[in-house]
């Protein structure tokens, strides 16, 4: 057909032929509109943009970015931030409200409460104390073990013994779920910040001793909670309550509140009084403590004031009680120490529950340990013949005691406390003024500044210094130097001229520097003492350096016997802390390794071991000087030893406390002397004054002479001097001072023990000395410039008839 033609079947167009199969089909008009479309999937179709309200400001941010200036952008960014903060606060908030009913109900369903029967039944094994040689010390068993276990609801159960049980641990325990939420919440706070806290009821508590699971986490409280509801949901309080207390451990081995009436007073529950009820009660908290002087009282007044407060006693009652002593560990405790060595016991049961360890003697009974301690049999032996040989007959008021440690280790080789081994230890239960013990810690700190021995002081008395004019310091009666005015360190240190001291510690060394140097040697810096505070040693008023009176180990400078030890312990060590312990290890029944001490060792006196070691053998070339000055400290058999005998003196020539210090290389002692009544006059059998080579100088000899017989003669190394080592040699006719001295000479029976003067000569004598150094320019006499308020404990320690 040619171009332009009519299309086909268009107007125009020749017929269609052929068969019409094969003909288009043609397309109508619909008669009606066609049905609506299923919507499309949305994740096939992106959903049409609803129209704009512009006048819905909810949604007005979809505005093109055109139109938006800076600041509208800005504050659009920030409102769907804080749109996105909030939808994710309101998931979070659900699911911290969610997350732990659900976690609460599957636990419930899960968990089980330990039945008392059962728990009570593991309760008795024995704990084996063994000495450093593997022989047993002691065995301490369960008290009760086969006990008779209170019934529910028992008559012997006393109103008095359950009140005081919900004041000393759970007031609210009648009414609580099994739980108390203010003390939770208040446990959660504080473990989050870092602390620790109990928060537990009894309910709580009986579900932690019964499963053995101690430990300071969340996930622990948790689950004892949800453990003590369902038990509070299962059983009757009154079924609680006898589960708890026949199952808890109240110090002194005693499971349980029967065990525990029968240990502390020798009765039956139903006899036991409010106010002893009330000790019971308070020692659940800590058991450990049963044996301290002040922790038992404590607890004790606590319980009976939250008991008035609840209205379970009167306020006239608790007025008219005073503290029930409880009966001698050592009368009611089978197979426990006795006497001296009971105070060992208490040292190795406190060290068991330190950090370091951390095992409470109701967990070691629970399992029945095997613990090896440091306690060398023969040394405590010769520990306790020297006390009774030198107290023999001596006044029954004074109070004494003596540690022994190896220095190459710190292990504590013998341990006296006390005369009966119950009351105050006063190894470590006491603050006492050293007197010039402490006088060592004043050559450190000089020797650490290049100091050395032969640099010469002032040692005339008295001298005044600024603050001290109407006080000043003196010697102790009848002490001199040779040249009173070029007193050297050595010898100040050999005679204890307190002078010489004084002014080296406030004027040259600084206090502080003094008391850095005990703290380097052993002294700790804070101590708690029979349960009381922590309280900050050798430190002046609001923490600031000490005064002078810290150069003489007198005023407000305070120490424990233990520690002065240790600190010697440190010289013997050539300049090397080792930290104190009494157990080497502990073991399961079947030889499985619990605990093994690792040693704790460093250089004291300066971070360069070789240094320390340096200051060190100089201060023991001194102190190698002392003991053989008397023959009340001399050693045996011509034995290298070293030592500082001190005072703390009273007016006139009596002394309240006195001290013998000592070591040779494998051993160092320590001997204290005072009376319980504190600052009063020391006085011998002889009502002489008791002075630190007296009777703690003959004991400090009798235990070294015993324990050291047949051991090695080790003889100290011989020192690398620092600084001046010698004092000026008077060569140069300066000036003539004419000095009058007093010679007094004391024969003495080496078979007394106690401190007699069979025969005393005294001669006069007139000496002329020149002052000189043989130089062309002498060095000046150090004298002094500064000083602080007064204070006692000024002896040196040395009795007037000592050469």
């Amino acid at each position: 057909m040619p171009p332009g033609g009519p299309r086909p079947g268009g107007p125009g167009a020749p017929p269609p032929t052929g068969n019409k199969a094969d003909e288009l089909t043609d397309l109508l008009e619909p008669v009606r509109p066609p049905s609506a479309r299923e919507p499309d999937l949305l994740t096939h179709r992106e959903p049409e943009e609803p129209p704009l309200d512009v006048e819905d400001d909810v949604y007005d941010d979809e505005l093109d970015a055109e139109e938006l200036s800076e600041e509208e952008e800005r504050r659009l960014r920030k409102k769907k931030i804080w749109r996105r903060v909030r939808r994710i606060t309101y998931v979070a908030a659900g699911l911290a409200i969610l997350t732990p009913v659900v976690a609460f109900a599957i636990a419930y369903q899960v968990v089980d409460v330990p039945d008392p029967a059962e728990v009570a039944s593991r309760q008795d094994k024995a704990v084996t104390i063994l000495y450093s040689d593997n022989s047993e010390m002691a065995k301490i068993a369960p008290q009760g073990s086969n006990r008779e276990l209170l019934a529910i609801d028992d008559p012997d159960l006393t109103e008095d013994v359950k009140h005081a049980v919900f004041a000393a641990e759970d007031a609210t325990f009648e009414t609580n779920p099994g739980f108390d939420f203010k003390a939770i919440g208040r446990a959660v706070w504080i473990q989050v910040t870092g602390g620790e806290s109990g928060g537990s009821g009894l309910t709580q508590q009986y579900v932690k001793k019964a499963t053995e699971n101690e430990e300071q986490t969340l996930s622990r409280k948790f689950t004892e909670v949800v453990k003590a509801y369902k038990m509070s949901n299962q059983k009757s309080k009154s079924e609680i309550l006898a589960a708890y207390l026949n199952t808890i451990y109240q110090g002194r081995s005693a499971f349980g509140i029967k065990a525990a009436a029968q240990m502390y007073y020798k009765k039956d529950v139903k006899d036991l009084t409010a106010s002893e009820a009330a000790l019971i009660a308070g020692m659940i908290q800590n058991p450990s403590r049963s044996e301290e002087e002040k922790y038992p009282v404590k607890r004790w007044e606590f319980v009976m004031g939250q008991m008035v407060d609840k209205g379970w006693i009167t306020k006239e009652y608790r007025d008219s009680q005073s503290f029930p002593k409880p009966v001698p560990l050592a009368d009611v405790q089978q197979n426990a120490l006795e006497g001296v060595r009971a105070h060992i016991q208490a040292q190795v049961e406190a060290e068991m529950e330190s950090p370091g360890i951390g095992m409470t003697m109701e967990k070691a009974l629970k399992q029945g340990v095997v613990v090896h301690t440091t306690i060398d049999p023969k040394m405590q032996d010769a520990s306790e013949a020297a006390v009774r040989e030198v107290m023999q007959g001596q006044p029954e008021n004074l109070r004494y005691s003596l540690t022994a440690i190896d220095p190459t280790s710190g292990a504590v080789r013998a341990y006296w406390a006390g005369n009966d081994g119950v009351g105050i230890d006063y190894n470590k239960g006491t603050l006492q003024e050293p007197g010039s013990s402490f006088k060592p810690f004043d050559l450190v700190a000089a020797l650490q500044q290049g100091h050395g021995v032969g640099e010469v002081y002032d040692g005339s008395s008295p001298r005044t210094f600024p603050g001290r004019e109407t006080n000043p310091v003196k010697n102790a009666e009848g002490v001199h130097c040779d040249v009173p005015k070029q007193c050297s360190v050595r010898e100040a240190m050999v005679k204890s001229v307190n002078t010489v001291f004084y002014d080296m510690a406030v004027n040259k060394v600084t206090t502080k520097k003094v008391a850095e140097a005990a703290f380097q040697a052993g002294i700790p810096e804070e101590v708690s003492v029979n349960g009381g505070d922590p309280q900050k040693l050798l430190a002046g008023e609001n923490g600031d350096a000490p005064d002078g009176n810290i150069s003489i180990g007198g005023g407000k400078t305070l120490v424990r016997p233990f520690d002065m030890t240790v600190a010697y312990a440190t010289f013997a060590a050539r300049g090397t802390y080792h930290e104190p312990f009494f157990i080497t290890k502990i073991e399961s029944p079947d030889g499985k390794l619990l605990h093994e001490h690792a040693d704790k060792s460093k250089p004291a006196f300066d971070a360069e071991a070789s240094k320390s070691e340096q200051i060190a053998d100089n201060v023991t070339d001194v102190l190698k000087d002392i003991p053989k000055a008397s023959t009340r400290t001399i050693c045996a058999g011509g034995r290298e030893c070293a030592g500082k005998t001190g005072t703390h003196e009273l007016d006139g020539v009596d002394n309240s406390k006195a001290w013998m210090v000592g070591y040779v290389p494998t051993l160092a002692a320590g001997v204290y002397m005072g009376t319980e009544a504190g600052n009063v006059a020391l006085r011998n059998a002889d009502d002489a004054p008791i002075f630190g080579s007296g009777l703690p100088g003959q004991i400090w000899k009798a235990f070294m002479d015993k324990a050291l017989d047949g051991a090695p003669k080790d003889t100290f190394p011989k020192p690398k001097m620092i600084g001046q080592s010698e004092p000026p040699a008077p060569s140069t006719e300066v000036s003539s001072v004419v000095t009058t001295t007093e010679v007094t000479t004391t024969e003495e029976s080496e078979e007394e023990t106690t401190e007699t003067t069979t025969s005393t000569t005294t001669a006069t004598t007139t000496t002329t000395t020149t002052a000189g150094c043989g130089k062309p320019t002498c060095p000046p006499v150090i004298t002094g410039t500064s000083g602080a308020t007064a204070g006692a404990g000024q002896g040196n320690g040395r009795s007037p008839n000592d050469p």
